[in-house]
Order: structure tokens, then C-alpha cells, then sequence
């Protein structure tokens, strides 16, 4: 594989070259949303200029928009390894979960039971408790161990009914960042007669998808978490879409697509899929005259490799300074997590942490990032963790600096909090 040039990628974003009191500022955020590449930001101002108009218009730009709206159907296509027509898309992962949730529902009756899971984001925990509610359905939670925060094939065995219909589960923890065996999950349901939802957005700026071949039913994501804008993304097999009912206006030629699309967005969300597709062809050993998605799988291994690497001189570090303590899966499970790590630092609060970090121009973030069950179940609540989120823009000295940073934090007298 052709060696991962960091500094041309990191050239690709003009955020990078902010800075905070005279030094660079450092991204370790992006779980909660990463930077985009020029190219993105060119094809979102290019719509404007060419393109804006609404759909289906007998003229010039309400065609050349219609036509990025399907190019970026077919492109988001190819990032998950699927059909055009089997993408929907929306503002976000969790709106299209909620949206989608009421045709689920409406095609399962009372005493079916759905399969939640303590490890996920509540995005794919909420509308299945809010549908249960509302159908009279039965929901079952696939706890998590708490020792590394992995899911257990064994326990969903265990759990799964021939009354189950439904498995919700992540890809990817965006908390801890474990990865889940997605495709082992998907045939214990299949085998049960269940269809599986999967919430991919953690797992996309990290590695390749391929929602045919894991065999899961609906898979979800979120262009701003892999370098686009905010768009969210929806793949419903074919044969489970055509037998759910639709709520939606009439004459609205799509099964699940309601009102008018962000089409400036939708311009911007292929502009990021290529922009991954161009990783492969740069860094990934593969012709640019190869297929999109052969392209792209190149590009995700080359973006593994380099960031695998990264978060192992991370977590290398982070062991070495007393009072923290990293959540999850430790180094020797490295292939099993993205490069996301939740830390605590003894005596110190986790606000207190990423704000003295966000001080020095090294944005962290800190909480429970929507993924309560889990922080909740660690005994870490309200405050929950630091969240340090490489992604394969970010580099080594900038890692050491978070090092040497976070080393003065945990070496410090905490903080004073005040009390009522």
C-alpha cells in the first residue's frame, strides 16, 4: 500500500489551518462531527451558483439539480455496497430513525418484541421504546460487559425469541468505540426471521460498509461524521421497503423521502463520498479509473491502517500518565475498536478536562455524546467521559501534544467546584 501522506490529505482542509492563540488548532472532535475537505465546500457553493432549484422543474438548474440528487443517491449507494433506490435520505440519523420507526411499527403487532442494546447511541434505542410504547411491543436490552463495553453473541442467543422482529444495534460504539461482529449479528436474526437496524455513523469515517454482505436490513449514517455536510443516510433493503407501508405526500415519487430534500447538501455528500473515493486511487493501490466503490473500500483500508497506528501511539501514551484511565478495549484489542478512545482523569471532572484542552487549542469533547444507557451503566453518570476522536487528518505531533497536555491535567490540583 502507498505510503499515507497525512499533510497533502490534511492540505484537502482549510479548518486545519485555524488556529488558537498562535498554534495550531488540533481536532480530536470529530466524532461529533468532522471537518470537510475543499472539494466539499466547492460543490456546496458550485450548487448555489448553478444549480438551485427545486425538483422535477421543466428548466435548466431544476434538471442539473435533479441530477446531483441522484448522483449522490448512487454515490451513497456505493458507500454502503447497495442499489440507488434502496438510499433514502434525510437531516440525520436520528430523524430518519424516528421517520422510518413508524412504518416498522405499523407492520409488527402487539407482543412482537424488538432487541435494543446498553451499548448504543440513543438514536437507535429511543424510537424503538417510543414505538413499543405506542404498538404494544415487547423490548429486550442485549446488555454489554462492562469490563471492555463489547456485545456478547452468546447473550443475544440467549435473548432472541421467535417472537423478535427487530435488532437494533451499532456498527460502532461512538462512545468507546468498539466495534460490533455486525455480520454474526445479522444471521442470529435472520436465522430468528428479525430484521437488523444499524446505526453506521461512528463506523463510517473508519472503515468499509458493505450492508449486503453483512446482510443487515436497514443501515444508517451521517455524512457530517465522514467529512460532508449535515445529511443524513438510509439504506432499506428492497425486499423489506416494498412490504412496509409509507407515510408520506401523495404524489412524492419516493417511498420514504418527505418535503423538499437539502440539495445543497445532497451536492455536498457526493463531493465527500468522492473524496474518499480519492483516497483509494492516491493511497490505496487501486487505478482512478477502478469502480467508485472499489475506490472507496481502498480508501477506508488505507484510512484503517493509518489511523490504527495512530491511536496505538495514543493509547501507548495514555498509559503512561498516572489517574487516567481509558474505557473499553484496551491496545490489544485494537482491531476490534475505531480510533476513538473515552478516558477519565482522576479528581478531575470531564468539563473541566476538555476545557482546560479547548484552552490550549485541542478540541475534545466531553458528556455522554447521546449514548446515556451505556455512560449510565459504567456508573460514570451525569459527567460521563473525555472523548478523544482521531480521525486520518490528525497526525502524531498532534497527538503528543494532547499527551503533554493531558499529562500537566492529571498532574494538577483539580479544580474547585462551586456549591449552591
Amino acid at each position: 500500500m502507498t505510503q499515507f501522506d497525512v499533510e497533502a490529505v490534511r492540505r484537502r482542509f482549510p479548518a486545519l489551518q485555524l488556529t488558537h492563540d498562535g498554534r495550531p488548532l488540533v481536532f480530536f472532535d470529530g466524532p461529533g462531527g468532522t471537518q470537510v475537505p475543499d472539494s466539499v465546500i466547492e460543490a456546496v457553493t458550485r450548487y448555489y451558483r448553478e444549480s438551485n432549484a427545486n425538483h422535477g422543474g421543466a428548466f435548466e438548474t431544476s434538471r442539473r439539480s435533479d441530477e446531483i440528487v441522484e448522483a449522490a443517491h448512487e454515490a451513497i449507494a456505493d458507500l454502503v455496497g447497495v442499489d440507488a433506490d434502496e438510499i433514502t435520505f434525510g437531516p440525520n440519523m436520528t430523524t430518519l430513525t424516528f421517520h422510518v420507526s413508524r412504518s416498522i411499527g405499523a407492520a409488527l403487532r402487539p407482543g412482537d418484541e424488538i432487541i435494543v442494546t446498553g451499548l448504543d447511541h440513543q438514536a437507535n434505542v429511543d424510537p424503538w421504546l417510543a414505538m413499543a410504547r405506542d404498538r404494544d411491543l415487547v423490548v429486550r436490552t442485549w446488555e454489554p460487559h462492562l469490563d471492555d463495553c463489547t456485545l456478547r453473541l452468546i447473550d443475544l442467543t440467549a435473548l432472541i425469541s421467535p417472537r423478535t422482529r427487530l435488532v437494533a444495534f451499532g456498527w460502532a460504539s461512538n462512545a468507546v468505540g468498539t466495534i460490533n461482529p455486525v455480520a454474526e449479528i445479522a444471521d442470529i436474526a435472520r436465522r430468528t426471521g428479525a430484521w437488523t437496524y444499524v446505526d453506521a455513523v461512528h463506523a463510517a469515517p473508519h472503515v468499509a460498509l458493505d450492508a449486503r454482505a453483512v446482510g443487515v436490513d436497514f443501515l444508517a449514517c451521517s455524512v457530517y461524521k465522514f467529512f460532508g455536510p449535515h445529511v443524513g443516510a438510509l439504506y432499506v433493503r428492497r425486499e423489506v421497503a416494498d412490504s412496509l407501508p409509507t407515510y408520506k405526500v401523495r404524489p412524492a415519487p419516493h417511498r420514504f423521502e418527505t418535503g423538499t430534500g437539502n440539495f445543497e447538501g445532497y451536492a455536498g455528500t457526493l463531493a465527500a463520498v468522492d473524496y474518499l473515493a480519492d483516497l483509494g486511487a492516491r493511497f490505496g493501490d487501486v487505478p482512478a479509473s477502478a469502480s467508485r466503490r472499489t475506490r472507496i473500500v481502498a480508501g477506508m483500508a488505507a484510512v484503517r491502517a493509518y489511523e490504527i497506528e495512530l491511536y496505538g501511539r495514543l493509547a501507548r501514551g495514555l498509559a503512561r500518565i498516572g489517574g487516567v484511565r481509558l474505557v473499553g478495549l484496551g491496545l490489544a484489542d485494537v482491531e476490534r475498536r475505531t480510533p476513538t478512545a473515552a478516558i477519565a482523569v482522576e479528581g478531575h471532572q470531564p468539563h473541566d478536562v476538555a476545557t482546560r484542552l479547548g484552552d490550549e487549542g485541542i478540541n475534545v469533547w466531553d458528556g455522554d455524546f447521546y449514548a446515556t444507557g451505556l455512560i449510565e451503566r459504567l456508573g460514570l453518570a451525569p459527567d460521563g467521559v473525555v472523548r478523544i476522536g482521531l480521525t486520518h487528518y490528525n497526525t502524531e505531533a498532534e497527538v503528543d501534544r494532547l499527551l503533554a497536555a493531558l499529562a500537566d491535567i492529571a498532574a494538577s490540583t483539580p479544580a474547585l467546584t462551586a456549591t449552591a
